[in-house]
């Protein structure tokens, strides 16, 4: 015979399990701001109820016969989900991170599937969902049904009112100085994350492309014709390359070329749906937002129409929207990358290049590589069998399965492979160098976390993330051709000084020679000293 409880009851027991069952990470970090002590034991509590209350009265709203059953099993099973990502990566599921899952492929997504997944869908989300479903809910006349709900939610307020009352001095703190904690509530945070990430998203207030930079034009007095190859790494964070100290030689090919390294590069986001788009953009880091950049055209639109032809080749998910406008080629399968063995390698961007730029006869060239990188969480999948240079390596997407020893290993193995990409792509403009000016910009788009402090992957908000997530490779390399015609030496004063994604577009303009009003020399890199 089948369990008969009222919706009301069903609300309850379904809130107490999701704050008890899905909200690990949450009452760990509120743990790490107020220990467990006498003083404090009473405001914990009160949290765990006060908690419990907000998800009754949130439930409550839905209290209707055909409503409440889908919302609460679409709840369980989207607080499994997550609950899995925060206790194993302590991920937090902001509208940012929301847009940068939706635009992932599905490839890597299966990157980040494994049993332990699946264990917590079953336990944490199919086995309660289906209890929500099978139990019987009895028939209520409306009058009935809005009296129980109104007393629900008045009850659950009160109850609320008194807690926050009781604990106001704790609650004081908790609200406006500790605000981050409440980004790992489950699954709360995640739905408030999804309402603002579709409000974004269907914000039609600024529908037309807004054009840039419409007087831009090639330098009259410009010397020959320019080649850049600009390489948009992945999740390589800076303290990983030997360049910039790190005690393992994770780049022993550009160690030996004439490499201009940037060691105090920071990127605009800690997600590739953010900085990617934001450091080709006008905007800027602190004016930044999507809206503003999938209407307003970007720096690729603006070299283009000075005269540049532009190329853009990705072997990530996507160029974000940046190239929507260029001439696009997908690397991610074997149907257009030559080079793959189950996952298709960066340098298989090279392959055919040296023919593209012989069919351009007349012009400068601007080709931009999106790399693979170091996407994780399955660092050991990202890197020829050639480059496992370091041992022993986690060869599991279970990141937290793996000493951290063997997540660095893997991640420095796959950077080791990038220098190698790198060298490469230098080798390609050498053959270039006398018919071309060239010049290489690598700019990885965010950092990555590998175990400290808990924290694994990227995607933090970025006034809280990490200083892993957001200091990046980056580096430079310019032909014999081009060389008379910048001061390298005078740029190698500027290169432990403070720089960002921002300076990615006036560069650009400076060293393509397009001339426009919006170009500000104090922010092309190769003018700073």
């Amino acid at each position: 015979m089948a369990v008969q409880i009222s919706r009301v009851k069903l609300i309850i027991l379904t809130s107490f399990f999701l704050v008890c069952a899905n909200n690990y990470r949450f009452f760990i970090n509120v743990q790490n701001v107020y220990p467990i002590s006498t003083a404090n034991i009473g405001f914990l509590a009160s949290i765990f109820v006060v908690f419990t209350c907000f998800l009754v009265v949130l439930f409550s709203l839905f209290n209707a016969k055909l409503v409440l059953k889908p919302i609460l099993i679409f709840s369980v099973l989207a607080a499994a989900f997550i609950s899995y990502f925060a206790n194993s990566y302590s991920v937090i599921i902001d509208d940012t991170m929301i847009q940068n899952v939706l635009e992932t492929n599905a490839s890597e997504s299966l990157d980040l599937i494994n049993g332990k997944l699946f264990l917590y869908l079953f336990l944490l989300g199919l086995l309660p969902a289906w209890l929500i479903y099978k139990v019987k809910t009895p028939t209520q006349t409306i009058k009935r049904s809005i009296i129980s709900t109104t007393a629900t939610i008045s009850i659950s307020l009160l109850i609320i009112f008194i807690a926050l009352l009781s604990f106001s001095k704790f609650y004081t703190s908790f609200f406006r100085e500790h605000k981050p904690l409440r980004y790992y509530t489950n699954p709360t945070y995640a739905f408030y994350s999804v309402g603002k990430y579709i409000g974004n998203k269907f914000d039609t207030q600024e529908k037309q492309l807004k054009a840039i930079g419409v007087d831009a034009k090639k330098e009259g007095n410009s010397e020959g014709r320019r080649l850049a190859i600009v390489v948009v790494g992945e999740a390589a964070r800076a303290d990983r390359f030997s360049l910039n100290g790190y005690e393992k030689m994770t780049n022993p090919l550009l160690k030996n070329e004439a490499i201009i390294n940037f060691s105090n590069m920071y990127s605009c986001g800690t997600t590739t749906a953010i900085s990617v788009p934001c450091m080709f953009s006008y905007l800027e880091r602190n004016n930044y937002s999507d809206k503003k950049a999938k209407s307003t055209e970007n720096i690729l639109d603006v070299l283009a129409r000075g005269g540049v032809k532009v190329l853009w080749r990705d072997n990530n998910s996507s160029s974000k929207g940046v190239a929507d406008r260029v001439l696009y080629q997908n690397y991610r399968s074997p149907a257009t990358n030559t080079m793959c063995d189950g996952e298709c390698r960066d340098e298989g961007m090279l392959v055919g290049l040296q023919d593209f730029i012989d069919q351009q006869e007349a012009g400068d060239i601007l080709i931009v590589l999106h790399q693979m990188g170091n996407h994780g969480p399955a660092y050991s999948k990202r890197y020829p069998e050639a480059f496992e240079k370091f041992t022993p390596v986690c060869r599991t997407n279970q990141l937290e399965e793996c000493q951290q020893e063997e997540i660095g290993n893997a991640y420095d193995n796959a950077i080791l492979y990038t220098d190698y990409f790198l060298k490469q792509t230098i080798e390609l403009l050498k053959e270039n160098d006398g018919k071309f000016q060239p010049a290489l910009i690598y700019m990885s788009d965010h950092g990555e976390s590998l175990g400290e402090n808990g924290l694994y992957l990227h995607g933090m908000p970025y006034f809280m993330a990490p200083d892993t997530q957001k200091h990046v490779g980056a580096l430079m390399w310019f032909g014999e051709s081009v060389k008379p015609y910048i001061n390298a030496e005078l740029i190698k004063k500027t290169v432990d000084n403070d720089f960002s994604h921002d300076y990615l577009f006036h560069t650009l303009l400076g060293f393509m020679q397009v001339q426009t009003s919006i170009y500000e020399e104090q922010k092309d890199i190769l003018k700073s000293f």
